[in-house]
């Protein structure tokens, strides 16, 4: 009976999986719909049933920043060829994050399974990787760990790079950067408690800092004299 259970969870993961193919190339079917964005929040289907099968909680997230990584290169890829704007794929993005947080909130206290190694951030339960002095919990491996860093990164980088590009040679005075760097504080944030969670505040405030300079760089006042 057990081995028939495992059958049926493989062919409904990969099913699900299959679903969320459909919709990551979903232009390839030529409908000229929208619909292909969705596949940000139906990434999220497979990813939480793992979570419900017990899957490694840390692996879930992996996975799901992984699907999520697709979806920004063939989005942004789209936005070079003028066939996407970035502010539609930021959105969809941020409302996929939404969904899932909401979700953390609610699975987790219908099915208590799915608080293993997890912890409660005010009403989401999310991984439980540190400890209370900032070191790796026992249970977290260190190689998926290290993969969960980095993915982390190259997803926060796919979205904040793109949009600096979009802003380059624009007129943005000096005022609109304080809540330009404020859209930001947050990825910064989770960025720094994912590599140095020790040092969170100061390494937020450094990348912000970061990011004014940056910004004084490619950005213009829409003041400046044309001769």
């Amino acid at each position: 009976m057990a081995d028939f259970e495992l059958i049926n969870s493989i062919i409904i993961v990969a099913t699900l999986f299959v679903i969320f193919g459909v919709f990551l190339f979903f232009d390839l079917f030529k409908r000229n719909e929208r619909y292909g964005y969705l596949a940000y929040i139906v990434a999220l289907i497979p990813i939480n049933v793992l979570w419900f099968l017990q899957f490694d909680v840390l692996g879930v997230y992996l996975v799901l920043f992984i699907l999520w990584i697709f979806c920004l290169l063939r989005d942004l890829y789209g936005v070079t060829k003028e066939k996407k704007e970035i502010n539609d794929v930021v959105l969809y993005l941020v409302l996929a994050i939404v969904i899932q947080l909401i979700l953390t909130a609610i699975l987790p206290v219908s099915i208590p399974a799915m608080q293993t190694n997890t912890t409660l951030y005010w009403f989401f339960y999310l991984p439980d990787t540190y400890t209370s002095v900032f070191g790796i919990e026992s249970w977290v491996n260190p190689t998926m760990m290290f993969a969960f860093r980095v993915t982390t990164s190259i997803l926060i980088g796919l979205v904040i790079v793109p949009l600096l590009v979009d802003l380059k040679g624009e007129d943005v005075p000096l005022p609109v950067f304080i809540i330009i760097i404020g859209l930001f504080i947050l990825p910064f944030l989770y960025l720094s408690y994912v590599w140095l969670p020790g040092a969170m505040p100061v390494l937020t405030f450094l990348m912000s800092v970061l990011l004014f300079i940056l910004l004084l760089l490619i950005t213009k006042s829409g003041k400046e004299v044309k001769k």
